[in-house]
């Protein structure tokens, strides 16, 4: 039997479950993972700032194709405690990234030594499993088990925190006999799924809310499919959005209190019954739940049954991986169509695509300083359907989300519910590296921008290219709109009179140069004709240069972005679209 040290057996196990690229930083406690990890070969790392950055880039390399499982690395001390956001980040989203942390030798852990610290206890709430290993031969188990665990199921994170002794230790392991252990994902039985389709049949006016679970199966042409062969109208949720294109005849809208469409909304008030797959039922979605469920029937769908019921009680419930179902409701739904059992719903179809033309919100504006509203609307000009977009929380993300078109699944990567400032970059950062041939676009406002913009030397140093859109408008945006209803402004202002460039005025960090500062190149806009060709001169730097282009859009201070606290009632502070000119780039022609 072959000996190597626990750490190299590790490093083989991670190449033989399809690891083929991690992110972290060393540390003394972790040092023997990555002397196996340089001896064995065959994995790439990148060199992160921050340990947060790390766990952020393992998201979204994650993210970006199905299979992947981003490795975040660092030492159990800060390190480790640094990813506990990430951590928090994946298992909300129900994204597997696994964590492997380097600990202060067994002997002393307990004894308060140097950077040693309980990280096992303390991820445990945000993990499917934390564990330190403190018996050599336990080390291809517990990886094993890792793999196992976060494929199985619901998808989520798992934390294997190693003493620096028991990385050391040798142990008997053969890497060449080594396989995978099955994975377990309940399935749908056709009983439930002809259950489910009878009541979906009897309805009049019935919508699909297709989740993130959908591309996490990578299921989403068997959701389409669905969806053609039934003639039901689809809302994607916000980890759902691409799923099926924002063009596509039975694209209805995003429904929620924030990340909505004004049709989306109006659609779903509309329906008469909803059958959720893969989705969470999430309250930034719902809003209130007497006016979200009210006068409609549910069937929920989802690959952990205890989110089943969670929120509220559905009428029907099927716990089931979303491929597995959807193949089931795609072979039945054949049957019927067949039998010429399907009711015909293009007149409820086309009422929604209606209100997709005439509902809908006004981009084209010419002030200065910027309304944030024009910067989507060039970039909807600038960046084509291939583009992935990556983007974590705030007004920006809001007002994105509401105006951006995305086409594909997976080419919206957002931080749905942790939703933690600085984000963006590290995550694009690790989505550019699983998918350098297609274009990524970071969208950032200055405060998320500003939270781990040290990353950005990781793009220039490994030459990872992307364009990140920079809206700044030296504000909280999305705090000061929250404290309305308080009454107050308190503590959201970033502005500040940088005495090194004075040619900001109260706009204060130069970003431009701290881009430039960290071996990237960066654009300032100042008034909106300068938009697109910006884009199109940072589409040009990236692929000339290899590094990260910031675009950096100056927009006036305050603008409110649409929301409210019930989908029946969204504040709309802005001037509606009321002729074609108001939303030139939107997916559905302006009906007037």
């Amino acid at each position: 039997m072959p000996r190597m040290t626990a750490a190299r057996a590790a490093v083989e196990i991670l190449k033989r479950e399809g690891v083929s690229h991690a992110f972290g930083v060393p540390g003394a406690a972790i040092n023997p993972f990555y002397k196996a990890l340089e001896a064995g070969g065959g994995i790439k790392h990148t060199l992160a700032r921050h340990v947060e950055g790390a766990s952020h880039m393992a998201e979204g390399y994650t993210r970006t194709q199905p299979g992947n499982i981003g490795v975040c690395i660092g030492t159990s001390g800060p390190a480790g405690t640094d990813m506990i956001t990430g951590l928090y980040s994946a298992i909300g989203d129900s994204i597997p990234i696994l964590c492997i942390t380097g600990q202060a030798p067994t002997a002393v852990i307990h004894k308060e030594d140097f950077q040693a610290v309980d990280i096992s206890s303390i991820a445990k709430p945000v993990t499917k499993k934390a564990t330190t290993v403190l018996e050599a031969a336990q080390v291809p188990g517990v990886f094993q088990e890792a793999f196992h665990l976060m494929r199985s199921g619901r998808p989520g994170p798992v934390l294997i925190d190693l003493p620096i002794d028991v990385q050391l230790t040798e142990i008997e392991f053969d890497p060449e006999t080594y396989e995978p252990l099955p994975v377990y994902k309940p399935a749908a039985t056709r009983k439930q799924i002809e259950k489910a389709l009878s009541m979906l049949n009897e309805s009049q006016r019935p919508l699909i809310v297709a989740g993130g679970g959908v591309i996490n199966a990578d299921a989403s042409e068997l959701l389409v499919e669905f969806a053609e062969l039934t003639g039901t109208p689809v809302v994607p949720t916000l980890m759902g959005w691409g799923i099926l294109g924002d063009d596509h005849e039975l694209n209805a809208g995003m429904v929620g209190l924030q990340t909505s469409h004004r049709y989306g909304n109006a659609n779903f008030l509309e329906s008469d019954f909803v059958l959720g797959i893969g989705n969470r039922w999430a309250n930034r979605h719902t809003g209130g739940l007497d006016v979200y469920t009210k006068g409609r029937k549910f069937v929920h769908v989802d690959v952990e049954p205890t989110q089943i019921g969670k929120i509220f009680a559905p009428d029907y419930g099927i716990p089931s991986d979303a491929k597995a179902a959807l193949t089931l409701f795609v072979e039945v739904a054949r049957e019927l169509k067949a039998a010429g059992k399907l009711p015909d719903r293009s007149e409820w179809a086309a009422s929604t695509q209606e209100r997709k033309a005439t509902l809908q919100r006004r981009t084209h504006f010419d002030n200065v300083p910027m309304k944030p509203q024009r910067v989507y609307e060039e970039m909807n000009r600038a960046f084509g359907p291939e583009t992935r977009y990556v983007t974590t929380i705030g007004l920006s993300q809001i007002a994105g989300a509401q105006m951006l078109h995305v086409y594909r699944p997976r080419h919206w990567i957002n931080c749905g519910q942790a939703g933690p400032l600085g984000w963006t970059i590290p995550a694009a950062l690790g989505v550019a590296t699983a998918d350098p041939e297609t274009p990524v676009v970071a969208l950032s406002g200055d405060y998320d921008f500003q939270f781990m913009l040290e990353e950005l030397a990781v793009g220039a140093q490994h030459q990872i290219p992307y364009v990140h859109v920079l809206v700044n408008n030296a504000y909280l945006g999305l705090i000061r709109q929250a404290q309305r209803n308080l009454d107050i402004n308190f503590q959201v202002n970033l502005e500040f009179e940088n005495i090194n460039s004075p040619e900001l005025g109260v706009y204060g960090v130069d970003h431009v140069k701290v881009a430039e500062g960290l071996g990237c190149k960066a654009i300032r806009v100042t008034e909106p004709d300068q938009l697109l060709p910006a884009f199109e001169e940072a589409k040009k730097l990236a692929a000339e240069f290899r590094v990260p282009v910031v675009v950096e859009a100056i927009l006036e201070r305050v603008t409110n972005i649409s929301m409210g606290a019930q989908i029946d009632a969204i504040n709309e502070f802005e001037e509606l679209a009321t002729e074609a000119g108001h939303a030139p780039t939107a997916v559905r022609a302006l009906k007037v």
